[in-house]
């Protein structure tokens, strides 16, 4: 009896000792299931309260949750890791099936062999995806990247900004010394013996160099293709070189013969004898006596002074003995475009390079040089950036009169600026032009046919040069905004014209030229009382 009854007494207290174990091990429990990070107390109810089994409970079963939760998170970053994984398992088996070599270029130390068959592979690839034997399709005519071209002394660029200048001579370091590097490489590889002529070679020097152009694409390396004097005139050596963001390779290596290729200069024109006869002195002197090969077409436009216009083309046929020239004349309006397209047709002889060209242009012997070297029938269209000359009166006003006009045309940002939103001026094979489909004749008067054009070159596959060239010149002439115009349309007129008078700092000497005189005349003042 004595037994039952203390065991009786005792059963309270087991009760209450087992509830306060279990209640141990569950605390212990989700202490050690609480996920690392997660900074959130467990907000225990007290002891003593009377709803502590209720309390556990709910914890346990917030506790679950918040587990199942991390649980499911966790198997979704799962899923994302494996899904980023695989695809770059795809991307790096894309790059292996493209250039199967390049992985391994630093990687295999134990056959340098090997390696550097790998780097060849790799450099050769990266000429592949460069413009060096082909073109490549562009969307718009502001894709083409274009080249800069550079002589002994001077490089003309398009990206001046406000220090740099269109002209000047390679002031950085790394410039300086990747042109001299290139320069020397050139003459190095025209002096190679080539091991089949028995005569004495002929020995490059870098006086040789007539110009250069090179073009650096991001993802690709520096393409550069320079022109050397060959052995006899109008002969030349040419050398395209180029660095795949490494060390330069030789790509190719060809004697060019411009001395049969003839440049056939179209001109449209309307009216404007007095710019004809201009227009004339230059060819006549730059094309008949220095150059000799080069035939003009003129393609004119109604009668009105078309007796003047001819007269000053027979003058000049007989004074230098030039007949190869074409006139053609048109009833009907104006469009430089369906000119230019009438020009190109008209001619029968054999494949010819054209030069589309305007009356107010000024070229030089050297350009005829550089239209040819940059045209190649069925590989290269030539689209050179021409430097426009600001308001002679403008830049010369304070000097006692203008200059000459061949001593206006200096490469200067004082005296003009390169002009890279045109694409008039070009140079192409006559079969390119045919097989590109020629000029869109909807278009009519002036503007708009000159970058259709070019678009098509674009989408093409022969590859479009585009750089600034020294000896190419837009002469200025006043432009005139008519009244028929729109508001909108007259605005972006005297814009352009604008643009077109003067630099940025002489416009503004000229919207202060009343705060400057004041300056001035309180100065005297202000010396004349000391």
């Amino acid at each position: 009896m004595m037994f039952r009854r203390g065991f009786i007494l005792f059963l309270p207290r087991l009760v209450g000792l087992l509830v306060v174990a279990c209640c141990s091990m569950s605390i212990v429990y989700m202490l050690a299931c609480t996920p690392k990070g997660d900074n959130q107390q467990l907000a225990l109810p007290r002891v003593h309260s009377p709803t502590v089994k209720e309390g556990y409970e709910a914890i346990l079963q917030e506790r679950e949750e918040q587990q199942r939760n991390y649980i499911i998170s966790l198997k979704k970053q799962i899923a994302q890791l494996k899904a980023e994984l695989q695809g770059r398992t795809e991307q790096l088996k894309n790059m292996q099936n493209q250039y199967p070599d390049s992985l391994n270029i630093q990687l295999d130390h134990s056959k340098p062999e090997k390696a550097q068959a790998n780097l060849l592979a790799f450099l050769r690839s990266q000429v592949d995806k460069a413009e060096v034997h082909s073109g490549v399709k562009l969307s718009t005519e502001y894709a083409a990247v274009p080249f800069e071209s550079f002589t002994l002394q001077k490089v003309y660029q398009l990206e001046t900004g406000l220090t740099r200048h269109p002209e000047e001579k390679p002031v950085r370091k790394d410039k300086r010394d990747e042109l001299i590097e290139v320069i020397e490489l050139a003459v190095g590889s025209l002096n190679k013996p080539d091991g089949v002529s028995k005569a004495k070679p002929h020995v490059y020097t870098a006086s040789d160099f007539v110009e250069g152009i090179y073009r650096t694409e991001k993802n690709k390396g520096t393409l550069y293709e320079l022109t050397f004097k060959g052995d006899a005139k109008h002969q030349f050596k040419k050398i395209v070189l180029f660095r795949p963001f490494g060390p330069v390779m030789k790509v190719k290596n060809e004697n060019v013969n411009m001395a049969d290729t003839l440049i056939n200069v179209i001109v449209p024109l309307a009216k404007r004898a007095s710019k004809f006869r201009q227009f004339m002195q230059n060819f006549r002197e730059m094309g008949i006596q220095q150059d000799g090969r080069i035939h003009l077409t003129v393609v004119y436009f109604g009668k009105e002074q078309m007796n003047e216009v001819k007269s000053i083309l027979e003058n000049t046929s007989k004074s230098a003995n030039f007949k190869n020239f074409t006139f053609i004349q048109l009833n009907e309006e104006f469009s430089r475009g369906k000119g230019l397209d009438v020009g190109a047709r008209f001619w029968k002889g054999h494949n010819v390079v054209l030069f589309f060209c305007d009356v107010d242009i000024y070229f030089t012997a050297e350009f005829l040089n550089s239209c040819r070297l940059n045209t190649q029938p069925g590989k290269k269209v030539f689209y050179p950036v021409l430097f426009s000359q600001y308001n002679p009166s403008i830049i010369y006003g304070h000097h006692d009169s203008i200059p000459s006009l061949e001593q206006q045309l200096i490469i200067k940002k004082e005296t003009g600026f390169w002009r890279d939103f045109g694409f008039g001026m070009t140079c192409q094979y006559r079969s390119d032009f045919i097989n590109i489909g020629g000029f869109d004749l909807d278009i009519k008067g002036w503007g708009g046919e000159d970058v259709h054009l070019y678009r098509k070159y674009l989408h093409s596959n022969l590859m479009v040069i585009r750089t600034p060239v020294r000896g190419l010149f837009h002469l200025w002439h006043e432009k005139q905004c008519l009244d028929e115009l729109t508001p909108e349309q007259y605005k972006m007129c005297m814009q352009s014209k604008a643009m077109n008078e003067a630099s940025h700092g002489q416009l503004g000497m000229l919207v202060f030229k009343q705060e400057i005189e004041t300056h001035l005349h309180r100065q005297k003042s202000s010396s004349k009382k000391t």
